[in-house]
């Protein structure tokens, strides 16, 4: 079976943990998500070492994401235009 894609509008941002771990400190509530318009995504670090966080599938374009460091993630005022010569 083929999985299904959303059909994300202009104004929508999809998001997906990579790799979720629960442990005794931390949950893995929120896996997987859309944000709409304005709304944003805060996340928190607790991962001690070894911590990344990326975007658009390149994992080399990693920032380091280690315990302590917060990440918010929402959708750009200014946008890009992709333009294809064919």
């Amino acid at each position: 079976m083929k999985p299904k894609r959303p059909r994300l509008k202009d104004n929508e941002l999809l998001f997906a943990v990579r790799e979720p771990f629960q442990s005794i400190r931390t949950q893995t509530g929120i896996m997987t998500g859309i944000i709409k318009g304005q709304n944003q995504l805060t996340i928190e670090s607790l991962m001690p070492t070894g911590g990344i966080i990326f975007s658009d599938g390149i994992e080399a374009d990693f920032l380091k994401f280690n315990s302590g460091a917060i990440v918010t993630i929402g959708i750009a005022t200014e946008t890009a235009n992709i333009v294809l010569n064919r």
